[in-house]
C-alpha cells in the first residue's frame, strides 16, 4: 500500500562463535506449502506468462504474486500507487484485460506454478474520476458497486498518534484519504467476496489482502468465510512498535508478511552477519515461522529505505541467498522494475499501460533470475534443519541444512579460502549461487575458495550426472587475464564470473557443465572493468565445443589448439 510507514526497531545482539561445529537448530516450519513466492510486481500479464514458463516453473518457484487485475483510478501510468485505488472489480488494469489474465494464470498453472492476486479491498479511492477500463466514479460512489452508504460513516482520517492509541480508528477511518469501506456490511462483504471468487474460479490459488491492517480481524474472517474452496491468504500487516493494532491479531485468518524480517536483514548485511547464527522468532520478529511470508524488500520497503533493495547490488543479493538458505517462513523474491523517482510507475505506453518486461534494457530488475539457483537449493533441503555454523568472526557464514545442502555466504571484500565441512556426502556439486563445482570429501570436508560479496551453495540431487550436457569455450583475445560471465536457465555467475585457463597463445578456455541445459548466455572480461559482450548483446553458445572470435561464434568448432 501508498506510503510505507517506517518505524525503527531496536537491533538485538546475537552472539557468535567463530567456529561451531554443529546447532542443534529445529528447522521453523514454511508458512504454507505454496514454496518460494516471486512477487513480479508491476509486471504486464504477457510478460508474467511468459517468465512462468521459461523461467518460474524450470526453477523450482512455488508461486507467482501478481499486481492488482481490477480496474483502477488511472495517473496516465506517471505513478505506482493509482493501482491501489479501486474504481471496480472488472478486470481491466494497466497491466491487461481479462482475456490476458486468463492467459497468464492458465500459463502459470501448466508451468506448475501457482498465482496469487494482490487483493485490494479496505478501500476504493481517493481521487480521479476515470478508470483504465474508461469506467466513471467519484470517490463515495461506484456506479453499480458501491455508494456512499457502504463506506463507513461519519467519515474520519487516520492520525499518526492513532497507531497506537486507537485501533478503532486505525480500522474504520480512511488511510490517507481513501475512501474506507464498511467491511462490516454484509453487502460490502458479499461483493468483495463475490470478486475474490471470480479469480479463483479463473484458477488463481491465493491472495495478497493489501492493508490488511486496516480491516478488523473478524471482518476478514467473515469475508473469508464466503470464498469457494481454500486459497491461500497472506495479509500485509505492517508491524510497529507498541502499536495496537499487531500482526499477531490476523493469523488466525492466514499468514502475515513479515516487515521485521527485512529490516533485521539490513541491519546485519550493512554490519555483521556472524550474528545471523541465532536469526528467528527471538529477534522480535512479529509472527512465527509457520505464519510468515518472509522478503529482503517490497515495493514499499524499497521506496521507504528500511530494507536493502536491488541498489544495494551484491549486498542485496547475498541478503536473498540467505532468507532462501535459512529456515524460517516461506520466502518470496521481489523483482520489479528500476527507478529514480519513488513515484514513477513502471515502464508504460497508451495512456498508462504497462509495457512487456525486458530484462536486458535495464529498466527492470528480472531478480528472481539472478537466485533462481537457489530456488533449487531452498527446495532440496525443506525440512532440514542448521548445522556445521561457521564464521570468521566478521561477514563470513557457512552453515550445513542437515546432510542435503550447504551454503557459504562472503559480505566482505575480498576472497576467502578455507576448508569447510559441508554435512554433504563425498561428490562433486555444482555452486547454484553462482559459477563452479565444490568437491566434497568422504569426510564432509571441501575446501572452497568463497569470492568477496559473493556465495556458494551446493545440495544433494545437483551434482553433475552422467548424461549432462557442457559446453566448451575458446576465446580469443590479449588479455593476460580473461573471465567468462555467463547465465544457464537465467541464473548468472556473480560478476565478473569464472577464470578461463590458457589453452594457448591467445585463447583462453573454460568448460560449462550445462546439466540439461542446451545453451548458455555469456559476455568476457579481464577482471579490470573491459568487457566484451557482443555490443549489450551477450554470446549464446550451444553444447559442444565454440570459438568466440572478433565478436562471431563458431559452433562445433574444432580445437583452435589443435590439442
Amino acid at each position: 500500500m501508498k506510503l510505507y510507514k517506517a518505524i525503527a526497531a531496536t537491533a538485538l545482539a546475537a552472539a557468535s562463535s567463530i567456529a561451531v561445529p554443529v546447532l542443534g537448530q529445529a528447522p521453523a516450519h514454511a508458512a504454507s506449502g505454496v514454496g518460494v513466492i516471486a512477487n513480479l510486481w508491476s509486471w504486464n500479464w504477457n510478460s508474467v506468462a511468459r517468465e512462468c514458463t521459461e523461467v518460474l516453473g524450470p526453477a523450482g518457484y512455488g508461486a507467482v504474486q501478481v499486481s492488482p487485475p481490477h480496474d483502477s483510478m488511472t495517473k496516465g501510468g506517471t505513478v505506482w500507487w493509482d493501482i491501489y485505488q479501486p474504481a471496480r472489480y472488472e478486470l481491466t488494469s494497466k497491466f491487461g484485460d481479462e482475456a490476458a489474465f486468463r492467459r497468464m494464470v492458465d500459463a502459470c498453472n501448466g508451468a506448475g506454478v501457482k498465482v496469487q492476486v494482490d487483493a485490494v479491498i479496505n478501500h476504493m479511492t481517493g481521487q480521479g474520476a476515470t478508470s483504465y477500463g474508461g469506467y466513471g466514479f467519484s470517490k463515495y460512489n461506484y456506479p453499480g458497486l458501491y455508494s456512499s452508504q457502504d463506506f463507513h460513516q461519519p467519515t474520519c482520517q487516520i492520525n499518526q498518534g492513532d497507531y497506537r492509541n486507537d485501533a478503532w480508528r486505525v480500522q474504520n477511518c480512511e488511510l490517507v484519504s481513501l475512501s474506507d469501506l464498511n467491511t462490516g456490511s454484509e453487502y460490502v462483504r458479499g461483493k468483495i467476496a463475490d470478486y475474490l471468487n471470480k479469480l479463483t474460479s479463473l484458477g488463481v490459488s491465493g491472495f495478497r489482502i493489501d492493508a490488511a491492517k486496516h480491516i478488523h480481524p473478524g471482518d476478514l474472517s467473515a469475508i473469508k468465510s464466503r470464498l469457494v474452496g481454500s486459497p491461500y491468504i497472506h495479509q500485509e500487516v505492517i508491524q510497529g512498535d507498541q502499536e495496537a493494532v499487531q500482526p499477531s491479531h490476523y493469523t488466525g485468518v492466514g499468514d502475515v508478511d513479515e516487515f521485521v524480517y527485512g529490516r533485521k536483514l539490513r541491519e546485519q548485511f550493512t554490519g555483521q552477519i556472524k550474528n545471523l547464527r541465532t536469526f528467528g522468532e527471538s529477534w522480535g520478529l512479529s509472527v512465527p515461522g509457520d505464519k510468515a511470508v518472509v522478503f529482503v524488500d517490497n515495493h514499499d520497503t524499497e521506496r521507504g529505505g528500511s530494507t536493502l533493495t536491488y541498489k544495494n547490488g551484491d549486498t542485496y543479493k547475498l541478503a536473498n541467498l540467505f532468507m532462501l538458505a535459512w529456515p524460517f517462513g516461506t520466502p518470496q523474491v521481489y523483482a520489479s522494475y528500476t527507478w529514480n523517482n519513488s513515484e514513477a510507475g513502471p515502464p508504460s505506453a497508451n495512456g498508462g499501460h504497462a509495457t512487456d518486461v525486458n530484462c536486458s534494457n535495464g529498466q527492470w530488475t528480472c531478480f528472481n533470475r539472478q537466485v533462481a539457483g537457489m530456488v533449487g537449493f531452498h527446495n532440496a533441503v525443506k525440512g532440514t534443519g542448521v548445522a556445521n555454523w561457521t564464521d570468521n568472526g566478521n561477514n563470513l557464514i557457512a552453515f550445513s541444512r542437515g546432510d542435503k545442502g550447504w551454503v557459504a555466504i562472503n559480505n566482505e571484500g575480498g576472497s576467502i579460502t578455507r576448508t569447510f565441512t559441508t554435512g554433504l556426502p563425498a561428490g562433486t556439486y555444482p555452486n547454484v549461487a553462482g559459477g563452479g563445482t565444490v568437491t566434497v570429501d568422504s569426510g564432509g570436508r571441501a575446501t572452497v575458495t568463497v569470492p568477496g560479496k559473493s556465495a556458494v551453495a551446493v545440495h544433494t540431487g545437483s551434482a553433475p550426472q552422467p548424461g549432462d550436457k557442457e559446453a566448451t569455450v575458446y576465446y580469443r583475445t590479449g588479455w593476460a587475464t580473461a573471465n567468462i560471465h555467463y547465465s544457464v536457465n537465467g541464473t548468472w555467475t556473480t560478476v565478473p564470473g569464472l577464470p578461463m585457463e590458457t589453452a594457448c597463445a591467445g585463447w583462453k578456455k573454460k568448460t560449462i557443465n550445462l546439466a540439461n541445459a542446451t545453451s548458455l548466455k555469456a559476455a568476457f572480461n579481464n577482471g579490470a572493468g573491459t568487457w566484451d559482450n557482443n555490443n549489450g548483446n551477450d554470446y549464446t553458445l550451444a553444447t559442444g565445443t565454440s570459438t568466440v572470435k572478433d565478436g562471431v561464434v563458431t559452433p562445433n568448432a574444432a580445437d583452435p589448439c589443435g590439442s
